[in-house]
């Protein structure tokens, strides 16, 4: 029997995760093996590929397998998402191209962190714009998510639809622009342009200023930069806010907003503390993972 070869960590990754599926969970004979998990000629059924093509990229012979192919092996060998991207890099050189997943909600952990944010308002938002979870500070500064229909709780509808959100900001045709560029680039980075057809749809059909802007074509990045609000509380409060990617959750982002000025967290604080003094905010959230 030809082994594979020293050099090919493909070869070693595939064996590797084939030696560790037990066949008998997958209804499959439990006859006698040689060797732990399925058989190679098993993992090419279930992968829907020649059994001679499979031997062949465990022993590094034969070429480099298509996008296509190793992504029938990740199915067979039921990988994660992260087990999915390292066999692509390994037998690619890349990660495969990006499968847009509407999100489910966000973990107790992630929820922690939020909270943990005092003074800064922060939200987590998906792909497509929608929030589906934020802080107390976010509630007081930004919006009051928790008591918008779940439809709502969308950062364009809010925008180009809500007269007061769009009031309170200091330059709303700026801001606007900068929305519409970024949440464009970053949908198609996200694989999520059929998700966005309904949204966009809608958008163009009920505001003449978001077709204008959609039709313009412009991309912006929404890495980081400050934010001008006119707060009814507040007074003019500044805010500079920088954009995070969630760790294994390619579906979610996180904007934390930090004010700029000691007196503008101050009176952040104050609200808050107030707002205690008359009762625990609303707080109610969209279903969370456990």
């Amino acid at each position: 029997m030809v082994s594979s070869k020293p050099d090919n960590p493909l070869g070693a990754y595939l064996r590797d995760r084939r030696a560790r599926i037990d066949p008998a969970a997958l209804g499959l004979p439990a006859r006698r093996r040689r060797t732990p998990g399925l058989r190679r000629e098993e993992v090419a059924q279930r992968a829907n590929i020649s059994p001679t093509w499979y031997t062949w990229l465990e022993q590094g012979r034969g070429g480099a397998a298509s996008a296509d192919v190793l992504d029938r092996i990740a199915h067979g060998l039921m990988l994660t998402e992260a087990e999915r991207e390292h066999l692509f890099i390994l037998g690619l050189g890349r990660p495969p191209e990006v499968r847009y997943k509407a999100a489910e909600g966000v973990t107790p952990r992630l929820q922690r962190l939020l909270d943990a944010l005092e003074v800064s308002p922060a939200i987590v938002k998906t792909p497509t714009w929608d929030v589906v979870a934020w802080n107390r500070a976010a509630t007081l500064v930004l919006t009051d998510y928790g008591q918008l229909p779940l439809r709502e709780r969308n950062i364009l509808r809010l925008m180009f639809g809500n007269s007061r959100i769009r009031a309170v900001q200091d330059d709303w045709q700026s801001v606007a622009r900068f929305v519409v560029g970024a949440f464009r680039a970053e949908a198609a980075r996200a694989g999520a342009a059929s998700e966005i057809r309904e949204l966009v749809a809608e958008l163009v059909e009920t505001s003449p200023e978001f077709e204008a802007l959609w039709r313009a074509n412009e991309v912006h990045a929404h890495g980081e930069g400050t934010k001008r609000l006119r707060h009814p509380v507040l007074g003019m409060i500044e805010l500079e806010y920088s954009g995070f990617a969630v760790d294994g959750r390619p579906d979610l982002s996180l904007i934390v907003y930090n004010p700029v000025h000691a007196a503008d967290a101050d009176r952040i604080r104050s609200l808050l503390r107030e707002q205690d003094q008359g009762g625990p905010p609303h707080r109610s959230r969209v279903r969370r993972l456990p």
